[in-house]
This record gives structure tokens, sequence and C-alpha cells, in this order.
């Protein structure tokens, strides 16, 4: 009789809010939609009865073009989760081990372990912050084969500086996988983002998303970045087709536009400064601590969290509730607004 494998036993689906909720504010999505024509131009070329370009040259194009940087040092994923697990099953060997920071994404240490690698995780500091030395120095004393992070980071919203992240990679004989999937938001992100500088070093992958500022969500994009030889060895382990030409052919026709992708990321900057702002002005008594923010989303502590969490949703309101913590992506005017309004009606 054939039996699950150990590591699959305990594990269930990926469970985001179920519902119909007039306003989501739960997954750190653009509130920015985009036009029936604007998509049915953006798809006209794609030929669906053959196989997408495997390398996704075009698109690769645009976006390289869009960032300023060489293409030939970029490999386009269906979403960073692929390009995460890719790394992870790939570029590791079992048992290796891998440093995951807490709190961060989780599916680091998710497809980490599903490839059976040993997962180490390192608690950051009480206000949230990493302490980069502390890093350095458990890497290079346990033998850490890469270090995975997001930066800035979700969930915390907070920013490492582009010094410290050098100093993580050129201090440690690992692979650094570094996540800027919200530097787009980070005001001057070109100075603190690494990703046109990975051909100087031989251990840096940098992962970028498009369903963050782009407003891509639905399109399943992300992009690594990395020196020649990574390069050359991440296009060989990725499946031949991943980006499907819908994806391919939407994505390229929306970066080729570079003032509507800037004004996107201007708008979702100026609505969680917005969103800040209301919240702040209007110093809810339930909230402890609310993080500064160089994302497009707002980390807030406070003893309610379950409850706020709960009371939201009967308001049709969806919001991430992540233990003590709830992580709110700010909306259009109209969707803060409506949020603001419910917070001051709940009398927990």
């Amino acid at each position: 009789m054939y039996e699950i494998t150990e590591k699959l036993v305990k594990l269930t689906p990926y469970d985001p809010i179920q519902g119909d909720y007039k306003i989501r504010l739960d997954a750190n999505e653009s509130f920015i939609g985009t036009s029936d024509d604007v998509l049915a131009r953006a798809v006209k070329g794609a030929a669906l009865n053959r196989y997408p370009d495997p390398y996704a040259k075009r698109l690769i194009a645009a976006y390289s073009e869009f960032y300023g940087i060489n293409p030939d040092l970029v490999t386009a994923g269906n979403g960073s989760d692929e390009l995460i697990s890719i790394i992870t099953a790939c570029f590791l060997e079992k048992n290796e081990k891998v440093l995951t920071l807490a709190p961060d994404f989780s599916m680091y240490s998710f497809y980490s372990s599903l490839y059976e690698l040993d997962v180490r995780v390192m608690k950051k500091e009480d206000d949230l912050s990493i302490n980069i030395d502390k890093v350095i120095e458990a890497v290079n004393a346990e033998k850490i084969r890469a270090v995975l992070f997001s930066n800035p980071c979700n969930p915390t919203s907070l920013g490492l500086c582009r010094e410290d992240v050098i100093k993580l990679i050129t201090s440690v004989n690992a692979l650094v996988i570094l996540d800027e999937a919200y530097m787009d938001f980070w005001a001057g992100s070109e100075e603190q983002s690494l990703i046109k500088d990975t051909a100087g070093y031989d251990n840096l992958i940098v992962l970028r998303t498009c369903s963050k500022a782009l407003g891509m969500a639905g399109l399943r994009l992300g992009f690594a970045v990395s020196n020649s030889l990574i390069t050359e060895k991440l296009r060989a382990a990725k499946s031949p087709y991943n980006v499907n030409s819908l994806t391919q052919c939407a994505a390229e026709y929306l970066l080729s536009d570079k003032k509507e992708m800037e004004r996107r990321i201007k708008a979702c900057v100026c609505a969680l400064n917005e969103l800040d702002n209301g919240i702040c002005e209007r110093s809810f008594p339930f909230f402890e601590k609310i993080y500064p923010s160089v994302t497009n989303f707002l980390f807030i502590k406070t003893p309610k969290a379950k409850e706020i969490f709960e009371y939201l949703l009967t308001q049709s309101i969806a919001v991430r509730h992540m233990g003590d913590y709830l992580r709110i992506t700010a909306g259009s005017s109209e969707e803060n607004k409506a949020l603001l309004k419910a917070l001051l009606g709940y009398n927990g």
C-alpha cells in the first residue's frame, strides 16, 4: 500500500482569507486595476496554440529597460514563489543549512523544508530590526549555505540599509537570496536596492515581483537577477515554458509604458501615507505600536489583533491577522476612509 511521504503528512494547502469582502487589504496587492481595453491590446500578440518563449526574451528586455539592468542577468519566473522553489531545490543539497529570519515571508521556510533542507530560524531584535552582525556570526559559525530574507520586509514593513546588506554578502561564504518585492515603495529605493549590482557578487540573487507596486498580481510574474553563472544555471533548472504567453504579452505591454508604471508606484506610496496619517491622527487606543513603513502596508502591534480582524470582517473589510499584529495594505482613498470609519466604530 502506497504511503504519503513523511514531509507531506502534516502539510496542508495554503489558506488565504476566503469570502466575498468588499474591501481587500490583506494581500499587499495594488488597488490600481487595468482597463479591459489595455488588457485586450496587451494579449493581442499571444499565440495560444504555440508554447511561449522559454526565455521570455521580449518580456525580460522590457523589464530590464524599465529598471536599467542587463537583460542577460535576468530570469523570469511564474511568480517569485516559483523562483524561490527552484533556488531552494536546485542550488542546495539535501540537509544543507538555510537561515531565515523571523518574522519574514513564510514561504522561505516552507520551500526549504519541502526540499529537505536544514532550516535555521533567527529571531529579529525586539524592535523587529535585523542585527546584521549577529546574522553574519550565525552564518559563519553554523556553516550556513544560504540566507533568505526580504528587504523591505514582509510583514514588518521595515527596511535594511544597503550598507548592511552588502556587509552580509561580503562577509559570508553563503548564497544570499535577497527578496526586494517591496523595494519600489521605499523612497530613494535606487540607493537601497542591489538589483543593479548583482554582476559584482558571486553569491547574490535578487528577487523581484510584478505583484505589488506594478499591479500585476493576477499575472503571476517574478524575476531573479544575479551574475552570469547563477543566471545560466537558474535558466537551466527552471521549467522550459514556465511563463505563459498571456503573461508575457500583457506584462511586456504594461512595462513598456514607464510613465504608467511610475504612476502606479507613486499612487500606492501616496495611499500608504494617507492611511498612516489617518491612523496616527486618530490615535486609536487599541493600537500599541505602528511600525514605520517603507512598503505599501502598515504593520501594527495590538493586543486586540484577533478581535479587530474579526470585527473588520463583519464590516466587509479583510486585513491580515498575524498573532499580536495586524498587517493592513494601503487601499484606494475610498477604501482607506472606509477602514478608518470602521475602526472608529470598534468598541473593543
